[in-house]
């Protein structure tokens, strides 16, 4: 009789996950620090967003790529492992090049290589649980996995501080480079993050593709019923899809170059982006035409709209949850330092103290996402898996909008407690529920075109705040933060919509 997968221990799930600890080394890094480094090299608050667009860009490409390609894949190192540890490579020394870039340019150009690279590593580890683990603890694989995010971003978001307090490394430069402290900070994270990886490459041993096929068997007379659309779409539904897309994205292209004066550049990248996924279909549409569908770019095309239903109504959620990340990420640096500190020099000591206590609030919800790992299980077990994340994401969308009411910026620490149960709750429920809709043949290409709904809204935040803030908000950015709060309530509201699988 065939056997359904074996539960793992407690220090088999860690050493699976642990790599995320690195993975997290570098994404932290990026997240607290791109900004800082961007505006070292002469950005300023109005083309931050441009700059920044390359990392949902390279996740949009690279995340459904590198899922299809190791779903098919089988080599000596595994099917996700091979992944891991390329990834882990390139990303390591894109962070220490990174802090060296001559010019703000190199810098843009250095982020896209490092955030495809960190792209490349990361999302093999969330398919990664639902190749290794059963059903039943699944959950606690993603709640390892949030274990060590918030771990890595803890020490990695604090290392510029930690380089100044405790190392005496200095945290100003010279106008049009970046300060030693955030240049060590990103020399340690290269180094941990590969350190990180290697351990789950050395550590843990995947199941072969024939065994895999034997639990997949058995596991399918258990769960006699999961929702898996087969619907094939056809050359006449890619054309139309894609007609309006293209007509829609040029027309805003239009009414964009006609009132450039009135509108923001960045809209552009919307326009660029509605036009591309027309094109897109179209592609798709010749392939079924050509009954030329046994490739990568087909599937990922027929897979994306034949998304289960839970994955589809989640969908939603991460769109609105995601929106508010990108815009902390983007526009913390400038709404503290200008609002809280009262300074836009970025070689003045009031901006360089006001960047440095970003890294600690970034520390700070990082942190709080460790014990909010703890805890959301027991209020899920409580309630459930929507009114959990309904709570969470609400306590994160508070958290965003007290940024305009607070002055003091001692007190943003207990706004950032918001953000982090909301952030825990971001990188676990939705895991959780996906995990157990999908069909594992297609699990890592379906984690990856989860990830569109993650980028989508970076790709909307980097098209539209920085229009916002300048046209709309007096050049004030921490109203960049008001608006992702109210989006993160409409996430958690959007939570009750979705069919929780039992």
């Amino acid at each position: 009789m065939q056997q359904t997968k074996p539960q793992l221990s407690f220090w088999q799930i860690w050493n699976m996950c642990f790599g995320f600890l690195g993975i997290q080394f570098g994404f932290a890094l990026q997240n607290s620090n791109v900004s800082r480094i961007f505006e070292s090299l002469g950005a300023d608050y109005s083309n931050l967003a441009v700059l920044w667009v390359a990392a949902p860009i390279t996740g949009l490409v690279v995340q459904p790529i590198i899922g299809y390609l190791s779903d098919n894949t089988w080599n000596r190192l595994g099917r996700r492992r091979p992944y891991f540890l390329w990834g882990a490579i390139a990303a390591s020394g894109a962070l220490f090049i990174m802090p060296n870039s001559p010019t703000l340019w190199f810098a843009a150009g250095m982020l896209w290589i490092m955030d495809a690279s960190i792209n490349v590593s990361m999302e093999p580890f969330r398919a990664f649980v639902g190749d290794m683990l059963p059903p039943k603890q699944r959950a606690s694989g993603y709640a390892m996995q949030t274990f060590f995010i918030g771990i890595g971003a803890v020490v990695a978001s604090a290392l510029p501080w930690m380089m100044t307090n405790w190392f005496d490394i200095s945290n100003i430069a010279e106008p049009g480079s970046v300060a030693d402290s955030v240049k060590f900070s990103f020399y340690a994270g290269g180094s941990i993050f590969l350190l990180a990886v290697l351990w789950t490459v050395v550590s843990t041993k995947e199941y072969s593709p024939e065994q895999l096929a034997a639990f997949d068997a058995a596991q399918a007379q258990i769960d006699q019923k999961k929702d898996t659309n087969t619907t094939t779409r056809t050359q006449k539904q890619y054309t139309r899809g894609g007609s309006v897309f293209t007509a829609v994205g040029l027309i805003l292209l239009a009414v964009i170059y006609t009132n450039i004066d009135a509108l923001d550049q960045n809209l552009y990248i919307l326009a660029g982006g509605l036009i591309a996924f027309g094109v897109c279909q179209f592609v798709a549409a010749y392939m079924v035409h050509q009954q030329y569908t046994k490739n990568g770019f087909a599937q990922v095309m027929s897979d994306l709209f034949a998304m289960p239903q839970a994955m589809r109504q989640l969908a939603v959620v991460q769109f609105f949850s995601w929106f508010p990340l990108f815009a902390m990420w983007i526009y913390t640096n400038s709404a503290v330092t200008s609002h809280h500190f009262g300074s836009r020099d970025t070689s003045s000591v009031a901006y360089n103290e006001g960047a440095d206590w970003v890294s600690i609030l970034m520390a700070t919800y990082n942190g709080v996402s460790i014990i909010a790992a703890i805890v959301i299980p027991v209020v899920v077990r409580t309630l459930n898996l929507q009114y959990a994340h309904l709570i969470n994401l609400s306590l994160g969308g508070i958290g965003f909008i007290s940024f305009w009411f607070i002055r003091d910026p001692a007190w943003l620490v207990l706004a950032m407690v918001g953000v982090g149960f909301a952030w825990a709750s971001i990188l676990s429920v939705p895991y959780a529920i996906l995990a157990n809709v999908l069909p594992s043949n297609k699990m890592g290409v379906y984690m990856g075109i989860f990830n569109f709904f993650i980028v989508i809204p970076q790709i909307l935040a980097a098209s539209i705040l920085g229009f916002l803030v300048t046209k709309v908000f007096d050049n004030q950015p921490i109203f960049a933060l008001v608006i992702g709060g109210c989006s993160m309530l409409i996430a958690g509201v959007m939570t009750l919509r979705v069919k929780v699988p039992q």
